[in-house]
């Protein structure tokens, strides 16, 4: 079993890494503090190939792998979780549903300029009374001759309030349950569009999300993505790969924690030796990074896995609900090894501590995680 990088892979890596640690990590704590959409951060992802990776190079995407869209999304979000997911949605959530299921129209028109990072997409599923129920859907499209007029509210929309571009979900049969779901690309300027006020979050602060109202919004038929009743689908196979992608943010959180816990142990001292001397701290060590890097091969396999067009769905959400975890760990054992200093806002762990928890809880909350390795695993015995 080889494990190794490519060369691509590496050179991925490295730009990422570079990136994060000389242009994001420096500003982390002005953007969590000032409540900041980094805007310059995201040009300078759209020019690094950072927000349409793995789209192929005929879309004027990165052309690169999945395996290199994880590498590249734990690297930025070591330094920024904020900066991190607003790559992940633009990736995952909106150019990966335009090139599976747009056609060459749409891909043309929204998925070149979303690769390039010319325009920043979000995603639009959950709503006030649908979040993990995502088939409870309220949003209403109903066709008027070739249009189709829609009305609703979706939740937590993160990328909302500078967003051009939604990948929507609506309901156009309520009786049809999920099959009555169907997607649409949604362009943030249409008449009867409105976002609410940004959400005032615990965490990942930099990532502005909001409600987005929807008041009789006039679409035309060509603004459909897939079929009519195949939302639901889209939906479903687009969390799938978002998944790794928040796997990935949550790797980052975690080796952004041992990282700054590690250089704090090996110089704070007490009782006349650095506490990193000493075998409570070391074991709080290890564990933190023998579970980080537990962590980052689950994640690299559901990526391998999605780029040999291998069934990943469990092995995402595995990756999902582990990594979360071990992030949330990671980032609560950081603090308990800066002692009180990881109480204040003057060390970075506590901003790590409020970052980490939404992994466990957006695109899929660990519950729903258990629920769809469960049924993974009930299938697989059938």
């Amino acid at each position: 079993m080889d494990f190794s990088l490519t060369d691509e892979q590496l050179a991925v890596q490295k730009l990422a890494r570079d990136f994060a640690t000389n242009e994001v990590l420096p500003k982390a704590a002005e953007i969590d503090r000032e409540h900041r959409h980094p805007a310059e951060l995201v040009k300078r992802m759209g020019d690094l190939g950072f927000l349409g990776i793995a789209i192929p190079l005929a879309h004027q995407g990165a052309g690169f792998d999945h395996v290199s869209y994880a590498l590249a999304m734990e690297e930025v979000s070591r330094a920024c979780a904020s900066t991190g997911v607003i790559m992940s949605v633009n990736n995952s959530l909106v150019c990966d549903p335009i090139f599976r299921f747009g056609t060459d129209a749409q891909k043309a028109k929204w998925l070149v300029p979303l690769a390039q990072g010319h325009l920043l997409g979000c995603f639009a599923l959950s709503e006030p009374e649908a979040g993990s129920d995502a088939a409870a859907q309220r949003t209403t499209a109903t066709r008027d001759g070739d249009d189709w007029v829609i009305s609703g509210t979706k939740n937590w929309i993160t990328n909302g309030p500078v967003a051009d571009v939604c990948v929507l979900f609506t309901m156009n049969d309520r009786a049809a349950g999920h099959k009555g779901i169907t997607a649409f690309i949604l362009p943030m300027t249409t008449k009867g569009v409105r976002c609410g006020a940004p959400d005032d979050k615990l965490g990942i602060r930099g990532s502005k999300s909001s409600q987005i109202f929807l008041d009789d919004v006039r679409l035309s038929n060509d603004h459909l993505l897939g079929e009519v009743g195949g939302g639901f689908k889209v939906a479903m196979s687009t969390l799938d790969g978002g998944r790794i992608g928040i796997a990935a943010q949550a790797v980052g959180i975690a080796r952004a924690a041992l990282e700054d816990a590690l250089a704090y142990a090996q110089q704070r001292r007490t009782f006349g030796k650095p506490i990193a001397q000493h075998q409570a701290i070391q074991f709080k060590l290890a564990d933190m990074a023998t579970e980080i890097d537990a962590a980052r091969l689950l994640t690299l396999r559901a990526a391998w896995l999605k780029d040999h067009k291998l069934p990943y769905g469990m092995e995402a959400s595995m990756a999902k609900l582990y990594a979360s975890d071990i992030a949330n760990k990671a980032a609560r054992e950081a603090i308990q090894i800066f002692g009180g200093n990881g109480y204040v806002t003057e060390f970075p762990v506590e901003r790590h501590f409020r970052d980490a928890k939404i992994t466990e809880i957006y695109e899929g909350t660990s519950e729903i995680q258990r629920l769809v390795i469960a049924g993974h695993l009930a299938k697989a015995t059938r």
